[in-house]
Parts: C-alpha cells; sequence; structure tokens
C-alpha cells in the first residue's frame, strides 16, 4: 500500500498537545496579574507529556506564522515536581539564555540546541546542571555558545560606544558529565580546544565534529573502544586523519563526506585508504564518502561491472575496495562522487544522484544538518518530477515538506523546494494524496510566501496552489491565503507573470463560497486591490488577463454582497466601467465580466439611485444591441436595466433618454435572443431573478425574469430546475400566470418553465421499491 505512517490520521495526543499549547490560558495554565502565565497548582505532568509540550512548542513557532510564541513559555517547566522534562530538541532564535536557565532543575537525558545563535556562555554554566543525567547532547550550530559579554576596564566614553565585548571562554570543559555518550559540536567556533573540552568524558560512543578544522585528531584514540560513531563532515583530512580513524576499530558509522563546492580540499580518497577501513573497521555498517575527488581508480573495469543483474553483494561490488567487507553496508553516502553511478554497490541504502532512490535518501540523510547539500538534492528532485514520473510519491512529498519547514529561512531550499513541490502536486498524482497531506503542502507554500518576497519562490508558491481545488481545498486557510495574495497584488513593483497567478488566485477563491466570505474578503482590501490593478492597466492602455481576471474577481466578490457592492462605487468603479468600455470597444470577455459586476450593484435597492444618470441609463441601453459574447453582454445590460424599471417611473430621475425608449429597446433585445443559448453564468441562487416576478410595475422586467428562468432550465435542468423549486419559483410563476399585467408571451412562457420542472420531477422520481 502506499500509504505512509505519516499520512495516517493524528494521535490523540498530537491533537491535545497542539489544543494545549495553542490555548494554553484556558487549559494548563492561568495569567499571572495579567501578564505572567502561570502552571495551574493542582498539575503534574510526566516526561513524555512535556517533552511533547516543548518540542511542539519550538516547532510551532518556528512553523505556523499565526502561533504566538510565550515570553514565559519555559518557566511553566521551572519546577521538576510538576513538570518533568526528559529529552528536548530547541532550535534556532526561539531559544535563550534564560529559557534554559528556566529548566535547570531539571534531570535531563537528552537535549538537542541547533542552530540555536543566541545562546552564550550563559547557557554553558546552566548545561552543568544538567551534567549528572545528560547522557545526549548537541550544540551543533550554536555559534555563540562560547562567548561571554565582558565589560572591558575603566569605563568612561567607551561604554556608550562599546558597553561589552565578546569573549572566548577558554575554560569550560565536560567535567563532571559523567554520563555524557552522544556528543554533536558541528560548527563550533573556532579557537576553542576540542581535545580540551572532551578530555574528561570517560566512554564517548557518537561524536559529531561537523564543519571544524583539527588538524591533529589523534586525541580520538583515547575512545577507540567506545566510539561506534564519528562524523568529520567537512573536514579536510590528511594522511594523519586517515591512520587514527582506521584505529578506532568500534566504529559502525563512519562520515568523512564533504559539500565539494565549498573551499578546496587537497586530500583526495584512493583505493588504499578505502581497503585500510575495509580491514580495519569491522564493524562498520554505514560509511559516507559524499562529495569525495577520487584520486586513482576506485572501480572495477567495466566490461567486468556491466555483468549480471544488479547485486547488493560485496563479492561483485563495483567498487574494488568494498569486495572485503562481510556483509553490506546499510547505507553508503557517495552524493556527488562519480561512484554512484556503478552498476553494483554493495549497500541497502545509496545517497547519490544517479536516480530518484539515490536523491531521495540523500534529501533524508542530509536535511537537518546539511541544508547546502539538501538544496542541491531536492533540485535533482525537481528534474526527476518534472520529466519522469515520480514513483516514491509520498516519500518524495514528505521529504521536501520536512525540508522546507526546517529550513524556512533558506533562500536555496525554499526556491527549489517549491519548485518541486509544483511538479508533485500536480493533477497526475492527485489520486494518491490525503487531504491531510495536501493540507501540509498549502501550509508550507504559505509560509514560503510569508517569509520570502523573493520573486521565484513567489510564483513557485502560487504557481503550486493552483494545484488544488480553489476555494474548498483552501478554506481552511482562507483569511490567511487572501491576504497573502492581495499582498503581493499591492505591492509596487508588479512581476507580470506573478500578478496574472495571483490575480487568478483571487478570482478562484471568491467564486462558489459563502457571503460571509466574501465581506471578510472585502474588508481586506480586495475590492480597492482589483480597482488600482484595473486603473493601472487602463494607464498603459492594455487589455489583459489580468485586467479581464479582475473585473471577473469584482463579479464574483460582490455576487448577494451589498458591502462590496457599496464599496465598488466608493472607489469609483463606474467611471473606471464607462472608461474601460470607452478604451477597449471590442473586448468582449471584458464587456461581459464588468456587465456581470454591475448586474450585482443594480440587485441592491439602496444602490440604485447611483446608476440613475443619462450617461450610465445610455450605456446600458446601447449594450442592449451587443453581440458580444453570444447574448451575455446583452443578457446582463437587460438585467441591470430591469432592476432599474422595478423601482418604477417615479425613480427615473433623468429625462434623456425616455423610460418608455428603453423599455421598448428592452423587449426587442429579449426578443432577439436565441432560448437555448449556452451560458456564460452560474447562479447560487434564483433569489434576485425571483423578486422581478410578482409586480405589475415593469412588465419588461419580469419578462426579462422569466427568459432567463426558462433558458436556464432548459438548458442545464439537472442544475437548475431542482433549485428553482427549492427556492419556491414555482407558486411565483403560477401567481405570476394570474396577474392582468403580466404580457401574454411572459405568461407562455412561465408555464414553459413550470411545464420544464414538473417533467423534471416526474423523470427523476425514485421509482424503486
Amino acid at each position: 500500500s502506499l500509504k505512509m505512517a505519516s499520512d495516517s490520521p493524528e494521535s490523540l495526543m498530537t491533537l491535545c498537545t497542539d489544543y494545549c499549547l495553542r490555548n494554553l490560558e484556558g487549559t494548563l495554565c492561568y495569567l499571572l496579574d495579567n501578564e505572567t502565565l502561570q502552571l495551574h497548582p493542582d498539575i503534574f505532568l510526566p516526561s513524555e507529556i512535556c517533552d511533547k509540550l516543548v518540542n511542539e512548542y519550538v516547532e510551532l513557532v518556528k512553523t505556523d506564522s499565526i502561533f504566538e510564541p510565550h515570553e514565559s513559555f519555559f518557566t511553566l517547566f521551572s519546577d521538576p515536581r510538576s513538570t518533568r522534562l526528559a529529552r528536548i530538541h530547541l532550535r534556532e532564535q526561539i531559544v535563550q539564555d534564560q529559557d534554559l536557565e528556566a529548566i535547570r532543575k531539571q534531570d535531563l537525558v537528552e537535549l538537542y540546541l541547533t542552530n540555536c545563535e543566541k545562546l552564550t556562555a550563559k547557557s554553558l554554566q546552566t548545561l552543568v546542571s544538567f551534567s549528572h543525567t545528560l547522557i545526549s547532547l548537541s550544540l551543533f550550530g550554536c555559534c555563540n555558545i562560547f562567548y561571554e559579554e565582558e565589560n572591558p576596564g575603566g569605563c568612561e566614553d567607551d561604554c556608550l560606544v562599546n558597553p561589552t565585548r565578546q569573549v572566548l571562554v577558554k575554560d569550560f570543559t565536560f567535567e563532571g558529565f559523567s554520563r555524557l555518550r552522544f556528543l554533536n559540536l558541528g560548527r563550533l567556533i573556532e579557537g576553542v580546544n576540542v581535545e580540551t573540552l572532551l578530555r574528561p568524558l570517560a566512554s564517548l560512543a557518537a561524536l559529531d565534529l561537523s564543519g571544524i578544522q583539527l588538524n591533529d585528531v589523534g586525541f580520538l584514540t583515547q575512545w577507540k573502544d567506545s566510539l561506534v560513531s564519528l562524523v568529520l563532515y567537512n573536514m579536510d583530512l590528511s594522511e594523519e586523519h586517515i591512520q587514527v580513524i582506521a584505529q578506532l576499530c568500534k566504529l559502525r558509522h563512519l562520515d568523512i563526506s564533504r559539500d565539494h563546492l565549498s573551499s578546496y580540499y587537497k586530500f583526495k580518497l584512493t583505493r588504499r585508504v578505502l581497503n585500510l577501513f575495509v580491514e580495519n573497521l569491522v564493524n562498520l555498517t554505514s560509511l559516507d564518502i559524499s562529495g569525495h575527488t577520487m584520486l586513482e581508480n576506485c572501480t572495477i573495469p567495466s566490461m567486468e561491472e556491466k555483468m549480471g543483474q544488479t547485486s547488493i553483494e560485496p563479492a561483485k561490488s563495483s567498487i574494488a575496495p568494498f569486495r572485503g567487507l562481510k556483509r553490506p553496508l546499510q547505507f553508503l553516502g557517495l552524493f556527488e562522487t562519480s561512484l554512484c553511478r556503478l552498476t553494483h554497490i554493495p549497500a541497502y541504502k545509496v545517497s547519490g544522484d544517479k536516480n530518484e532512490e539515490q536523491v531521495l535518501n540523500a534529501i533524508e540523510a542530509y536535511t537537518e544538518h546539511r541544508p547546502e547539500i539538501t538544496s542541491r538534492a531536492i533540485n535533482l528532485l525537481f528534474d526527476i518530477a518534472r520529466i519522469e514520473r515520480c514513483s516514491q510519491l509520498l516519500r518524495a512529498l514528505q521529504l521536501v515538506i520536512t525540508a522546507l519547514k526546517c529550513h524556512k529561512d533558506d533562500k536555496n531550499i525554499q526556491v527549489t523546494g517549491s519548485a518541486a513541490l509544483f511538479y508533485l502536486t500536480n493533477s497526475e498524482y492527485r489520486m494518491e494524496q490525503s487531504v491531510k497531506l495536501r493540507r501540509q503542502v498549502i501550509q508550507v507554500v504559505l509560509n514560503g510566501m510569508e517569509s520570502y518576497q523573493e520573486v521565484t519562490v513567489q510564483r513557485n508558491c502560487c504557481l503550486t496552489l493552483c494545484n488544488f481545488s480553489i476555494p474548498e481545498e483552501l478554506e481552511f486557510q482562507y483569511r490567511r491565503v487572501n491576504e497573502l495574495l492581495l499582498n503581493i497584488l499591492n505591492q509596487s513593483r508588479q512581476d507580470e507573470s506573478i500578478q496574472r497567478i495571483a490575480v487568478h488566485l483571487c478570482n478562484a477563491l471568491v467564486c462558489q463560497v459563502d457571503n460571509d466570505h466574501k465581506e471578510a474578503v472585502g474588508k481586506m482590501g480586495f475590492v480597492m486591490t482589483m480597482l488600482k490593478l484595473i486603473q493601472k492597466k487602463l494607464a498603459d492602455k492594455t487589455c489583459d488577463q489580468v485586467m479581464e481576471f479582475s473585473w471577473s474577481a469584482l463579479w464574483n466578490i460582490t455576487d448577494e454582497t451589498p458591502d462590496n457592492c457599496e464599496m465598488f462605487l466608493n472607489y469609483s468603479g463606474m467611471k473606471l466601467f464607462l472608461e474601460c468600455l470607452k478604451e477597449f470597444p471590442e473586448k468582449q470577455e471584458l464587456h461581459r465580466n464588468m456587465l456581470g459586476l454591475l448586474g450585482n450593484v443594480a440587485e441592491v435597492k439602496e444602490l440604485r439611485p447611483q446608476l440613475m444618470t443619462s450617461q450610465f441609463i445610455s450605456v446600458f441601453s446601447n449594450l442592449l444591441e451587443s453581440k458580444a459574447d453570444g447574448i451575455e453582454v446583452s443578457y446582463n445590460a437587460c438585467g441591470v436595466l430591469s432592476h432599474i424599471m422595478f423601482d418604477g417611473p417615479e425613480a427615473w430621475g433623468i429625462c434623456e433618454p425616455h423610460r418608455e425608449e428603453v423599455v421598448k429597446r428592452m423587449w426587442a433585445a429579449i426578443q432577439s435572443w436565441d432560448i437555448n443559448s449556452r451560458r456564460n453564468i452560474n447562479y447560487r441562487s434564483f433569489e434576485p431573478i425571483l423578486r422581478l416576478l410578482p409586480q405589475g410595475i415593469s412588465p419588461v422586467s419580469q419578462h426579462w425574469a422569466t427568459w432567463a428562468l426558462y433558458n436556464l432550465v432548459s438548458v442545464y435542468p439537472d442544475k437548475y430546475c431542482p433549485l428553482l423549486i427549492k427556492e419556491g419559483g414555482i407558486p411565483l410563476l403560477k401567481d405570476m400566470i394570474k396577474m392582468a399585467s403580466a404580457r401574454q408571451e411572459t405568461k407562455e412562457m412561465a408555464r414553459k418553465v413550470i411545464e420544464h420542472c414538473s417533467n423534471f420531477k416526474e423523470e427523476n422520481m425514485d421509482t424503486s421499491r
């Protein structure tokens, strides 16, 4: 089955944790003096719950823009009598010295601090309070943790200019950390003496010294009986390093990989070195040599290499030194080396750039700590998704989502990741994706749009959103997605292609949604934004998709939403309508969209007086004769006038044109339309049409309304017969047939509508027993 673990529903634990974190005050806490969060006094939470609360909190602050961090969050866990912490993972700017200080009484077993650049040497002192229980510690990328602030002596004027300066702490060691087995010091700051720092540790099992340059690693041999994992990523190696590594006979995992793009390395990997590892490190199950240049030929002759089925048996290995392995490796890192393209590689899992499997293994292995490599691996995945078909779609999607969440501020990953998402969510993969997974994609896409004003990321994100059913799939983030799109459209410098996609999305988002959604989006400045875009296009004398989509979006957002109609009038919408008609007399699609919108405005009784000017009425009357877009423009113009006529002769406050003359032109227009016209219109409700039926003041409006119903129930019976019946149209039509003032032809048409609906009902009655 294609289902993966993270595609199953969230556990109750996860849902509860999430709810509590988003509602701390209403669940676990109360506000003391209206400002400090305090835990309720009767609460005791075990470490399984507390660890999850802290780790999820960090995740939420990092990936959910709506989530508000709390200044005093970590103080909730200051007393081990009510809350227990054991294993916590803290990341980036979220964590400061006082946060660690707040939990110093806890007996932590595992503490991972990743890229916590705000931590200083104050936190080194806090670490000492965990020393008797700590088994695993990571200080990866905590580049300031060995610096303390020192006030210079004789503080005269200098204090104002340079009140403190950063001084490297040299006397800290892991003295007293008697249980520490796993340690990650990746990207440790230069100047710290690693050997002195580590010497007190009795029996290290795993050590990560990524991104540190050490010329002498002889001290590692003191752990030759205990060290099972060693990571020296991006360390420039020498013969001395190799000799030391070969003595660490208990090693199961060795990583000497490097980023082949970072500084120039003198060291070249040879057949002899790999032989040495295979002979001496007999327990090796995982080896990473990604990014290395091979000096001499490690591969066996190509004739022999191509023979038979692909095999992971060491005896058949295409990489000669690995023929000496007792069993295949669990993992072999060959990313950005020539070796990954060979046929027989003796490992169950290989990272490389040869095929989808290798590329996904690379993304999986390097995401956490090596964004520079991950972005290149995602770029390869992008090519696979674009050119071929992905065979491990769910895994690919989940890995890209994880990378985008983990490196929200890394431009390269945001660009390549958002591009890959576009191809991984397109329609051919649609069936394989769950609602949950697709929602995760939307979340990371919106995060990307929020964090990056960069054109490529914005375009990729907008294009990816187009792969979703709109508005249905975006409704759970409705406000946020609209705000982001309006924000893009309101930027002064505008990339043409992004503008087009964003307007298209805006239009789709306000089509077929509830009125309260439309009102909310109207209040966000939607109407104003669209009118500004139209204004800009008018000034450039261009009628392109942006112009058409903007009018279409206004048509959708004003549908049965009087507030938005009023906004349209208040922001000089009518002036723009007339200017567009004059500037683009031939643009049929544009005329249809503009008149559809004015039809919505005309439905609002309080706004109709504003349409009652000689200029507007003349324009609408002339458009009755328009053949643009089939009958659409003429139909909509007639609809606008039908509502105006419905207010009676006393509301006709103009001398020219005469009311009777306009009525005559309306009759002529309606009689010229083909009743079987297929329509470019979508009614969610007939209410505005039905209100024109029970009245005698304007028979032509009554006729227009009846024609509209007859056309829709004839051409689209499945959709519109049930709607008309549901909204009580049939009794209204029957009453109208009895009215003396109604025209004979209107009554005839009304009878045909009733007949259509009753035939439809009979055909669709359930006759099964």
